[in-house]
């Protein structure tokens, strides 16, 4: 019980900005049972997404604007980090040479066009959609979203999974999760996705298993691109798998 628990409270030292310290001193095998842990950070994360979109929407403002609120309070949250990630990423798919050119670009300290343009499409789509679920009482289907983008990355770093570089995040997570592990999380994410639209019950797990299924192909080519996965490689998994489900959950509303 007491590993589980510091391994929770590594995982919200590590994915939040939640005044809780981790241990001093972390290995692959305490960095893996944080990572599995992740969808309940998540889960969180989506209880404090529902309070300020109906805080927002009950005080009267836009539905939009409470969606860009909404966005702005998760990437404090987070420390912004899986920004970050998004805006590395996106260079290092969109620029030229080998793997290790692309590592390079990554690791530039400053984002390029495609990281920029990444970051203002995917604010956007979740701001939009977040606003439209909030305006249709989906309440549900919000808190769930931060969930789903935590099961992609515990899926990112199952087993035969290799790390882009011996030193980094990617080196003391990649490859750490057992098969059953991200079996589990998404049985469970399907199972909590009934009720996300209360109308249609079928649409949440057909979602989520439409999106991880997306997430995990995306995953792969990055890793394949730059030699093994990185923090940036979760970071942007993350922030794309939010908003894909975003989207799919306001499909036919």
């Amino acid at each position: 019980m007491c590993r589980r628990a510091d391994a929770l409270v590594l995982a919200f030292s590590w994915l939040t900005v939640l005044p809780v310290r981790g241990p001093d001193e972390v290995d692959r095998h305490s960095a893996g049972r944080a990572i599995a842990l992740a969808p309940l950070v998540g889960l969180a994360l989506g209880g404090i997404w529902a309070a300020v979109l109906w805080v927002s929407v009950t005080a009267g403002l836009s539905p939009l604007l409470g969606g860009l609120l909404t966005v702005a309070a998760a990437a404090l949250l987070t420390r912004g980090m899986h920004l970050d990630g998004l805006a590395d990423t996106a260079d290092g798919l969109g620029c030229y040479g080998p793997p290790e050119r692309a590592r390079e670009v990554m690791k530039s300290g400053s984002a390029g066009p495609f990281g920029v343009a990444a970051i203002a499409l995917i604010l956007a789509i979740q701001a939009a959609s977040v606003g439209q679920l909030a305006e249709q009482q989906l309440w549900w289907a919000i808190a769930a979203l931060p969930v789903i983008g935590r099961v992609s990355v515990v899926l990112a770093c199952r087993r035969g999974t290799d790390a882009s570089s011996p030193n980094g995040f990617g080196a003391l997570v990649a490859g750490t999760q057992s098969n059953v592990t991200p079996v589990l999380w998404v049985v469970v994410t399907v199972a909590i996705s009934v009720f996300a639209r209360g109308d249609h019950p079928w649409q949440g797990p057909l979602v989520v298993l439409a999106v991880l299924a997306i997430g995990t192909a995306a995953t792969r080519h990055c890793v394949r691109r730059f030699g093994g996965l990185s923090g940036d490689v979760l970071g942007a998994g993350i922030e794309t798998t939010t908003a894909l489900a975003a989207i799919g959950l306001l499909l036919g509303s």
